[in-house]
């Protein structure tokens, strides 16, 4: 029979699992040295790719570490240790640099595929928690992710060493991104299909109401006329442009209510009478997130495009959430 859950007891529990996982990694910081930079050194100086192995909970590590050093600039994926025995290793060229990962430096799919990797020329980085272990000894560089205990309390389960395990491959990661020069545009590049990628690769182009599809009106029309007109534009507002469509104002339904509450005649002003003559305005190459900053700090919801003087589409608030920018 299943004992009574005691709430105090489960706490200390995760509390304890979060100190060790914590001080494991505090420790690995504590432990960087010469071995680290010159990891870093092979993998930029690598004409090919990273290949990350191993198995079990490393292997699980593994994949993590390989997706996370594609997605910052290092071209990376995963082989698992045991099918690489069978066929995979075909994926490891000598130009490459192996990341091979095992706690106890030990582990017999990993060993066995050593000697073709040291055949194919590849260089070999090597994560375990034991210094003089088999992998470590037959690596070109070793990076120690040991631990002083496992969070498992019989200290067997692995949990603080796939903790450092993936620390150290993260730490790997950053470090390489920075020393490419990887930047927020390049890593939005990788990811156009998260919240990101669409704030640093939308333009405003990409999401305005084109020209055509703006509702505008001359200066001199009755304000009634330009109220038909924002009617039917479904946009909330009306620009105001010359002959040449440079833009000269904009009308939007708060101007509208402003003149309401004002008690202004509808009948007998015209729509240069109403209208706001200084209008937000940006460039349709300027990046959509940087609109959407620009209309939220002057809390308006509608902008006018404009490029070489002229009108060439406008922007509502809801077109930046349909894009998912906001």
């Amino acid at each position: 029979m299943d004992r009574p859950l005691d709430p105090g007891r489960i706490l200390e529990s995760a509390r304890r699992t979060l100190r060790i996982e914590s001080e494991a990694i505090a420790a690995l910081a504590e432990r960087l040295g010469p071995s680290f930079a010159e990891a870093v050194r092979l993998v930029l100086g690598a004409r090919g790719r990273v290949i990350v192995t191993g198995v079990g909970k490393s292997g699980h590590i593994g994949r993590k570490i390989a997706a996370t050093l594609a997605s910052t600039g290092t071209p990376a994926y995963f082989v698992h240790a045991a099918e690489a025995a069978h066929g995979d290793l075909g994926m490891i060229a000598p130009d490459d640099v192996v990341i091979a990962i095992s706690y106890s430096g030990a582990s017999d799919e990993v060993l066995m595929i050593l000697p073709a990797i040291k055949r194919q020329g590849a260089a070999l980085i090597a994560l375990t928690g034991r210094p003089d272990s088999p992998l470590a000894r037959q690596s070109d560089v070793h990076l120690d992710v040991s631990v002083r205990e496992e969070a498992c309390p019989h200290n067997i389960a692995p949990t603080a060493s796939t903790t450092a395990a993936l620390a150290m491959g993260d730490a790997l990661a950053i470090a390489l991104l920075q020393a490419r020069g990887f930047g927020p545009e390049d890593f939005a590049r990788s990811h156009p299909g998260g919240a990101l990628g669409r704030r640093l690769l939308t333009r405003v182009a990409d999401v305005m109401r084109p020209r055509p599809e703006v509702p505008t009106a001359p200066p001199n029309v009755p304000l009634t006329e330009a109220l038909l007109t924002m009617s039917r534009g479904g946009m909330g507002m009306v620009a105001v442009v010359d002959a040449d469509d440079r833009p000269l104002g904009i009308f939007t339904d708060g101007d509208l209510r402003r003149t309401i509450e004002q008690g202004a005649d509808l009948r007998s002003e015209t729509l240069a009478q109403r209208m706001n003559p200084s209008p937000k305005t940006i460039s349709p190459e300027a990046l959509a997130a940087e609109a959407a900053r620009r209309m939220e700090d002057a809390r308006i919801s509608q902008m006018l495009v404009v490029e070489d003087g002229r009108l060439v589409g406008a922007l509502h608030m809801h077109d930046l959430m349909r894009a998912k920018v906001l």
